[in-house]
């Protein structure tokens, strides 16, 4: 019995699940429970990666704390999964105590072994947001191929990589003014000294030929530093003896594995040291995007390389999904959400379909959305589910729902039971579409062989009751075992033959299982319906219009009628989150004749706030003092940059204008009550 640990890439705790994200978890799934159906010692582990500058500024943007912004999208990610029948060991988030403690851990032996260094380096800054900027968070025209709108690490339009620097014309993504550039003290990852390693690893069987070779191409020209250090405001864990300098979300995402892993062995009691040590002897597989095999094929080996733990078996990437020959459009319907298909489909409709299109390869799958309507009704319910329901009738009626004690063919059933090892051959090595032609094939020599014998014939000749009952009986046989072989793929209708046969089906057959013979089987019930064209429209006009909502949200409210008048509740008045502030820097801003831009301190994090009081105060004045703020006034952008809350004042107006001062004992942060 093999003891194998099996993950996928964490999905990022900024937003929905969507079809693209669920080739991935499928695939992921659809091994798991082939091995487990095997019989190996089989874990599954995944965790949503929930740190990050977008997630930071996307809680911003809700005026909630990224805490809650994670914990609401951790409930919405592990419902998909579920429904779509994904079923994790453990399904886990990366902002945990277990990851935290294992990254710095992870990080510190890295430190010891001489892998760290730091140094000052210039970094994009945004003046007007207060903050370093990630290339993500710079656009401009692409130096390649001059294309508008695209991200300071990469074109969209071209392919073309590059630093920010190299953009023309480049703004922030945040406040749409142009970068400054400002030094920094950034904490760097010497990659290069695991180059040797690295270079034979690849090479040992462990990536796809395609990947392997990819990756290779950066060994020509030597392995550069991989700076792991962001600076403050970011939602990450901190660096140890690094005050305002957190990990790299890359750093702690993949450590994310084993933290998940080891949540997991604590609640269960399972060993958790041993599985990771370098000499451990288990198996450990990741399921990954191809677009972040970068990170999982250099970084992360080599961090585990460093810090003496294993490394993994085999790091298998897949492409990307199409739906209907291009890329998912929003404007078309086909950017489709988990939770948007599953209002209108069965998970195993799209299961099965995924599974027929997967190999072990990175090429892109296509969703054809009229092909994967053909194909569910015609393999499925045509094909699979027929052989059942042609059958059972007459087994449940005329024998009293019991199974005869003879085969009418022993060889036929001998050469399924036969076929299985080289089905589960092609599922051992991600060959999913090759298993199902295999198993389809044999559900056309299935229904061929009733065809054949017509016991809807027979049941009318004198004499032929065994005959039928035999010939029933086969063909059920036949149908448990090609729902064995599927069980992977399909396992709620595995779940419902089981029932249905009374019988078990968790286990992969083999050339030695026997036939169900001389058995009472329970009444048939339909186990699948054919998918209605109406449903694909419903489904696509339904995601057309999550696009336009996203797109023109509406006020919502007890103020979006009427905003001067309207009453509120004590409940709406107790959302606003009023904090003490203090002001650690005041500046007149250029071309604007009421406003004073403040940088404003709220207990460890620094918020930029423009505020009309210039005809009141001496930005001198107001430095050091402490004041009151709305701490959670969702962002605005005005013309002179992004206002990130609001400073309370109250008077006439004019120079008689006063800020809220607090008493004396207050500090940065405090919530005013």
């Amino acid at each position: 019995m093999r003891k194998i640990l099996v993950t996928s890439a964490l999905p990022y705790a900024n937003g929905p699940i969507h079809l693209g994200h669920m080739v991935e978890h499928v695939q992921t799934d659809i091994w798991i429970r082939f091995q487990k159906a095997r019989g190996n010692d089989v874990r599954g582990i995944c965790a949503d990666d929930a740190h990050g500058t977008p997630i930071m500024l996307r809680a911003r943007k809700e005026c909630i704390e990224p805490q809650e912004l994670i914990d609401r999208i951790w409930q919405e990610h592990n419902a998909d999964f579920v429904d779509f029948l994904v079923e994790y060991d453990n399904f886990y988030t990366t902002h945990s105590p277990e990851n935290e403690a294992i990254s710095s851990e992870i990080y510190l032996a890295l430190k010891a072994a001489g892998d760290i260094e730091t140094k000052t380096i210039e970094q994009a800054y945004d003046e007007a947001a207060g903050m370093f900027l990630p290339d993500r968070f710079i656009k401009g025209t692409c130096p390649n191929c001059k294309t508008d709108d695209q991200y300071g690490d990469n074109c969209e339009s071209c392919g073309a990589t590059y630093s920010p620097d190299e953009l023309i014309n480049p703004v922030s993504a945040l406040s749409g003014e142009k970068p400054t550039t400002r030094e920094t003290k950034h904490y760097f990852f010497k990659l290069g000294n695991h180059q040797a390693m690295l270079e034979k690893w690849i090479r040992s069987g462990t990536l796809q030929d395609g990947i392997a070779n990819k990756i290779s191409e950066w060994f020509e020209v030597g392995l550069k530093n991989w700076d792991i250090s962001r600076d403050a405001p970011y939602f990450g864990f901190e660096i140890p003896d690094a005050p305002g300098k957190y990990f790299y979300v890359w750093l702690d995402a993949p450590i994310g594995y084993m933290a998940s892993h080891k949540n997991y062995c604590d609640r269960v009691g399972e060993d958790y040291d041993s599985f990771w040590n370098e000499n451990s002897k288990t198996e450990l597989y990741h399921f990954i995007g191809k677009d972040i095999a970068y990170f999982h094929t250099l970084f992360w080996p080599a961090m585990l390389a460093g810090a003496g733990k294993r490394l993994p078996n085999g790091v298998y990437a897949h492409g990307f999904l199409t739906v209907d020959g291009t890329k998912m459009s929003k404007s078309r319907g086909t950017f489709i959400k988990a939770r948007t298909y599953l209002k209108h489909l069965s998970p195993e409709y799209l299961r099965y379909y995924f599974a027929a299109k997967l190999g072990s390869g990175i090429d892109d799958i296509d969703l054809n959305l009229e092909d994967f309507t053909q194909r569910v009704n015609s393999d499925l319910v045509g094909k699979l589910v027929n052989i059942a329901s042609r059958c059972s009738g007459f087994i449940n009626k005329r024998f009293d729902s019991q199974l005869a004690d003879t085969l009418f063919d022993p060889a036929l059933f001998n050469e399924f039971t036969g076929g299985s090892e080289s089905i589960a051959e092609k599922y051992e090595a991600r060959e999913y579409s090759a298993a199902i032609r295999q198993i389809m094939a044999f559900a056309d020599k299935a229904n061929q062989f009733v065809d054949e014998h017509k016991p809807w014939v027979l049941i009318k000749e004198e004499g032929k009751l065994d005959e039928v009952q035999a010939v029933c009986t086969q063909g059920l046989n036949l149908y448990r075992i090609l729902i064995a072989w599927l069980q992977p793929v399909l396992p709620k209708l595995a779940a419902d033959s089981a029932d249905f046969l009374n019988t078990d089906l968790t286990s992969f057959p083999n050339g030695s299982t026997e036939a169900l013979l001389n058995h009472t089987i329970n009444k048939f019930k339909p186990l699948m319906t054919r998918i209605e064209p109406e449903s694909i429209k419903k489904m696509t006009e339904e995601t057309k219009q999550d696009v336009a909502a996203e797109a023109e949200p509406t006020p919502t409210g007890p103020l979006a009628d009427d905003p001067v008048n309207a009453e509120i509740s004590f409940d709406d008045f107790a959302r606003i989150d009023l904090r003490i502030a203090k002001i650690i820097k005041a500046e007149h801003v250029e071309g604007a004749d009421e406003l004073l831009q403040l940088t404003l301190d709220i207990g460890g994090e620094t918020r930029n706030v423009f505020a009309g009081i210039k005809a009141a105060y001496d930005p001198a004045d107001l430095e050091g003092k402490l004041t009151v703020m709305v701490a959670n006034l969702a962002a605005r952008k005005m013309r002179f940059g992004i206002s990130e809350g609001m400073v309370l004042a109250a008077g006439p107006g004019g120079s008689e204008l006063f800020v809220l001062s607090p008493d004396d004992g207050a500090k940065p942060g405090m919530r005013v009550k």
